[in-house]
């Protein structure tokens, strides 16, 4: 079955005006929200797991949706510890009923991204690679910040990793984490239309059978 989706209609057509009044906010009023207690409590199911085995890399794949993502990056990387985060146990379940059991080097939790980052960080967890894979790009206006890049919790990803991937059919969600990302000093980035041979995420193969460019962010982090 093939599976189409439409392009996304929004009317920014450049990063957002107010894009970096809002970063600075958030530099200025680190984010303290309390921490939720399942995610604590996914956050030691981490620990636990990255302390009772032995691995070369650790990597994150946040918002990974069904874990179709993690599942491959893990089957790619059997050195690597890969940690899929997504809120909905609903998607996390659902792949895990069709593909059978993860691959030993995965492992999957339900939690904000949010609140794992601030533990991470906290933890002094730093990743080899931290995935983003095609974000809910909320394309109104007004929606900035529920953005990544307007989140308060924004400043905080440069130091997870030593390189963050995103990607994105809309391109100037890209261009305003760029931006962001560059504002923070954090390292360099590179952006490009992406050439996909096999798709790392549902939403990856909608957009190729729609005939939709997608797009790829790499931000090195000087760690």
């Amino acid at each position: 079955m093939q599976f189409a989706s439409k392009e996304i209609s929004s009317a920014q057509q450049a990063p957002h005006k107010r894009l970096i009044d809002d970063l600075e906010r958030h530099l200025a009023a680190p984010y303290q929200k309390p921490l939720q207690t399942h995610n604590l409590e996914a956050f030691e199911q981490l620990l636990k797991h990255i302390n009772s085995n032995k691995y070369e890399q650790l990597i994150l794949d946040s918002c990974c949706g069904t874990g179709l993502s993690s599942r491959a990056l893990a089957n790619n990387n059997p050195g690597a510890l890969v940690i899929g985060i997504d809120r909905s146990l609903k998607r996390l379940n659902t792949e895990s009923l069709n593909a059978g059991e993860l691959p030993e080097n995965c492992l999957l939790l339900r939690a904000n991204c949010e609140d794992i980052w601030r533990l991470c960080e906290r933890e002094g967890l730093v990743f080899k690679q931290h995935f983003l894979l095609y974000p809910n790009p909320y394309p109104k206006t007004e929606h900035l910040k529920r953005r990544w890049h307007g989140h308060p919790v924004f400043p905080l990803l440069p130091k997870l990793a030593q390189k963050t991937e995103l990607r994105s059919n809309w391109r100037i969600y890209l261009e305003e984490f760029e931006l962001c990302w560059r504002h923070l000093g954090a390292g360099e980035t590179q952006l490009n239309e992406l050439a996909v041979q096999e798709p790392l995420t549902l939403f990856e193969r909608k957009y190729l059978n729609s005939g939709q460019a997608l797009y790829q962010l790499i931000c090195q982090n000087q760690l």
